[in-house]
């Protein structure tokens, strides 16, 4: 039984979708007119875990993340080179994927743009006018917020304190300041879309309240995003969803916590605000996902070189017992045991805790803790007194890769691959050398990777390389 925590109400709820065996979700994407940050990268991240587990699981998932490609940031930056608004979104799309897929992160089954969604926003709109929800002011089309008589539901924040001036945009325009832009008058020199209102272009929250019902319908099982964008924008898209269609607009919000830098709240003000391009070009971007996975979704959690440094060694556990195990299998000569359903019970063991951990709300910190578990069960196995059958360590292996591959860890490719497949050239010459009874040739490969830095190790199993430094 899937639990997860619902921001609408509050606690964890059992999750069942609306249609048995399919999940509806959808997840606020980038605004594209930079390289997305670590703090952003954590969103996506999260989330395309919960996709991924949820698929695990056996749901068939419905998955749309939206690209923002019309916005005040987007107009500014298109600005500032002289270009246009949509040459300056097609740019950073292309290098979200670069990101995005350097991180492990599937794409969406659907990344509609804001931009190809016109006709949906404007039919939204032209609703929530005939119901009496909206109304026209100038070029404009604002949101009457004290209508929709549940406004503060998901936030908790009460029209009161709203009142008392928290994040309110004050217009003249406007019939009341708390009420908020469903349609923007055109300005000049800026991009403009023809509408009932005149020339303009959407409000940011409309956006996604269209691309929900175009793609995924009036009411779908998850919305999620971070936990900035609880107030006021899923606030808004609720109000004006629900108004529009009279329905549940989400029955689970899911909201992941803020990412601190050095114990500081991330942010542009103290230069403490990092691209996940700059953080993988020096450490990977394998290591950004495990950093990012360790903790709970919810939980606060703090970035720093340090952390990611210890990522990056602990990532190279698992890597190493990868290693190890294919090592193992292609070299033991013992096909069963006794005690391989013992052993394989222990191992099992292992995927049924990490199941467990998920099951609790999503809890990647405790699942990977798993992993660890498993990796120190499978290296006892190898390396004790009793070496375990390879039906044992097949079945092992299967169970690691399950795992690890759940979590989307894997080894990143690199320029080091070509120099692990000349190693294992060299070693199987030096076999051949030493099988031939060519001892002088043996040791002359053994000698000449040594200069470099390659440290071979004969075994009972087999010959073994360390890389100690490349020369």
């Amino acid at each position: 039984m899937i639990q997860l925590y619902n921001t609408l109400s509050f606690k964890k709820e059992e999750f069942v979708p609306l249609e048995p065996g399919h999940v509806k979700m959808y997840a606020c994407g980038p605004t594209v007119y930079n390289f997305f940050h670590v703090g952003n990268a954590r969103c996506f991240t999260v989330f395309d875990m919960l996709r991924r587990y949820l698929e695990y699981r056996g749901y068939e998932v419905t998955f749309v993340q939206n690209f923002t490609d019309i916005d005040d940031k987007v107009i500014r930056r298109a600005g500032e080179e002289g270009v246009a608004y949509s040459e300056i979104a097609a740019r950073y799309i292309k290098e979200y994927f670069t990101d995005a897929e350097g991180l492990g992160i599937r794409p969406a089954t659907i990344h509609p743009l804001a931009t190809d969604n016109m006709d949906m926003i404007q039919e939204i709109v032209s609703t929530l006018v005939e119901k009496g929800y909206a109304y026209q002011s100038g070029n404009d089309v604002y949101f009457r917020t004290r209508k929709f008589k549940s406004y503060g539901k998901l936030s908790g924040i009460a029209v009161e304190d709203l009142e008392s001036g928290a994040r309110i945009d004050v217009s003249d325009q406007k019939e009341d300041p708390l009420d908020f832009a469903l349609w923007k008058g055109a300005k000049p020199g800026e991009p403009s879309w023809s509408s009932p209102w005149g020339d303009g272009r959407p409000g940011w929250h409309i956006e996604c309240s269209a691309m929900v019902k175009r793609y995924l319908g009036e009411t779908i099982d998850i919305h999620c995003g971070g936990q900035d964008l609880i107030f006021p924008h899923h606030e808004n898209e609720i109000a004006q969803s629900e108004c529009c269609t009279g329905k549940s607009f989400a029955r689970f919000w899911m909201h992941n916590g803020y990412i601190n830098v050095d114990n500081q709240k991330m942010s542009k003000s103290l230069s403490n605000f990092f691209t996940v391009r700059e953080i993988a070009e020096k450490y990977g971007y394998m290591p950004i996902r495990h950093f990012l996975l360790s903790s709970h979704y919810r939980s606060p959690i703090n970035f720093s070189k340090d952390i990611i440094e210890q990522s990056a060694a602990a990532l190279e556990r698992i890597f190493n017992c990868a290693d190890a195990l294919a090592f193992y299998l292609a070299h033991t000569t013992v096909e069963s045991k006794e005690d391989d359903a013992a052993l394989i019970a222990e191992f099992e063991a292992c995927r049924t805790a990490m199941i467990e951990a998920m099951d609790d709300d999503l809890n990647t910190g405790n699942g990977i803790a798993c992993i660890y578990d498993l990796i120190r069960k499978l290296n006892q196995a190898m390396n004790g007194t009793e070496k375990a059958s390879a039906t044992a360590m097949r079945r092992g292996q299967e169970i690691f890769d399950d795992m690890t591959g759940l979590f989307g860890f894997v080894r990143e490719k690199n320029e080091d691959d070509a120099l692990v497949k000349e190693i294992e050239e060299a070693i199987a010459k030096r076999a051949e050398a030493k099988k031939a009874k060519n001892y002088a040739e043996a040791d002359k490969i053994r000698a000449d990777l040594a200069a470099r830095g390659i440290i071979l190790e004969d075994t009972p199993q087999g010959t073994k390389y360390k890389i100690t430094e490349q020369k």
